[in-house]
């Protein structure tokens, strides 16, 4: 059940009409990377968290819920952005108001300019947001990402909020406005603590690594391939310890080589500089999942199901 209060999460504010930043800041209304693409990946990815994670599912359903609130933020910083376009584009007159905000022919140009990098905006909407990107790209479901494996989709999450992030961090070097700065700071900072969220919560799984339930095969999970010609960099990605499995790096100087001297890395090439072996790999897939398929099978009874216990709390 959602309750819509009609105060903002944050009080968003602007000095004064910019057109041009509106159509940039549709960005994160619309976008890929938007306050809408959180809000349904996290409420998409909840369901399949509810019984065997009701942890996860509330956390999930909490963040997905403000997201939709810094949504509203979004919109409403747009439509205040806007200024009186909305009013005055019912007005056919040369002669509007809009005419007047716009301070003359070259402004008037340089707005037309704009309004063609994403023409629907204006041509379509008469001046209100529009589920699109800056560019006047549709918002899709294809942004939405749901694995149903809480080590993925948090993983995936985190990924989600850092780009998120770096899109508020490009915008505020485009506006002056103190007000909408602010705005963009507190949104932004929103980010930083959602995925400070998501990354807890992924510690609360042991183990998370590597995501999912099968690990990956000794025989292949240490080794660096350099396949680039040139300068060759070394770095804790391909020397030393690798960092959750405790193995060794295999620096492959001459992939082709080594490729045809293992037939294809089908020979020839045993597992090395690891703890893990075949048959410890093989008992680690066999216990874990077990182990989370019967954790699922018990949180989901069968026959008659229901989502909420009543009057309880869900």
């Amino acid at each position: 059940m959602f309750y819509h209060v009609k105060e903002l999460q944050f009080n968003a504010r602007v000095s004064k009409p910019d057109p041009a930043f509106a159509s940039m800041l549709l960005e994160q209304f619309g976008g890929a990377n938007g306050e809408l693409t959180a809000a349904m990946n996290y409420f998409v990815q909840s369901f399949a968290m509810r019984q065997p994670f009701p942890d996860k599912y509330d956390m999930l359903m909490d963040i997905a819920t403000e997201e939709f609130s810094h949504l509203e933020i979004v919109g409403a910083t747009i439509q205040m952005l806007l200024g009186p376009i909305n009013g005055e584009l019912k007005n056919a007159a040369e002669e509007s108001e809009i005419m007047q905000l716009l301070d003359g022919k070259a402004k008037k140009e340089e707005f037309i300019h704009n309004a063609f990098m994403n023409p629907q905006f204006f041509a379509l909407s008469g001046g209100g947001p529009t589920l699109s990107n800056s560019q006047g790209v549709p918002w899709t479901a294809a942004y939405i990402h749901a694995n149903g494996d809480p080590t993925v989709d948090l993983r995936s999450d985190m990924a989600a909020e850092s780009r998120a992030k770096i899109v508020y961090e490009y915008l505020m070097q485009f506006t002056d406005d103190p007000y909408v700065k602010e705005t963009l700071r507190f949104l932004m900072t929103r980010e930083v603590a959602h995925y400070q969220m998501f990354e807890a919560a992924l510690e609360t799984i042991q183990p998370n690594f590597p995501p999912g339930v099968l690990q990956g095969d000794p025989r292949y999970s240490n080794s660096y391939f350099n396949l680039s010609s040139g300068a060759d960099a070394r770095g804790p990605w391909n020397e030393g310890q690798t960092p959750h499995l405790g193995e060794t790096w295999k620096y492959v100087e001459e992939p082709f080589s080594h490729v045809v001297e293992s037939y294809g890395m089908t020979e020839n090439h045993p597992p090395s500089d690891t703890p893990r072996t075949m048959k410890s790999v093989d008992m680690a897939n066999e216990a874990l999942s077990k182990e989370r398929s019967a954790m699922v099978k018990a949180a989901v009874p069968t026959g008659e199901n229901q989502w909420c216990e009543y009057p309880n709390n869900c």
